[in-house]
């Protein structure tokens, strides 16, 4: 049986956040107090790709404090990106967690179909 999921994410796992970077090749995440051009966040700084400031995790809020300046400091599509690789990687370790086994496709338009596999499920 299938089944289609639209997930709204809240980025609160650290150990996700770790695995997204991880698979996106960029570097680690680290606790940093970032300015954001005129005001400081405290949180899990992540450096995206070619962006000017890091996108930085507030993990107990599940918010991203960021300052792209409209796409000029940072391509939004990069966001985008780290988003899509987050939720993969949160949804992966949930599965694992219960001991289900997850498979994952990516298609043409680079959107990632995950199938979870439940065990004795049908």
């Amino acid at each position: 049986m299938s089944h289609t999921v639209t997930i709204r994410a809240e980025v609160r796992d650290r150990q996700a956040v770790e695995a997204a970077c991880q698979r996106l090749k960029i570097p680690a995440p680290v606790e940093a107090t970032v300015t954001l051009f005129s005001n400081q966040v405290t949180g899990l700084a992540v450096a995206l790709p070619d962006w000017h400031y890091p996108v930085v995790c507030d993990l107990p809020q599940g918010r991203l404090h960021y300052d792209n300046f409209d796409g000029r400091w940072g391509d939004p599509r990069e966001l985008d990106r780290f988003l899509q690789a987050y939720v993969v990687e949160k949804a992966r370790l949930e599965a694992h967690k219960q001991g289900h086994t997850v498979t994952e496709r990516v298609l043409a338009d680079q959107s990632i179909v995950l199938s979870i596999a439940v065990a004795g499920g049908a």
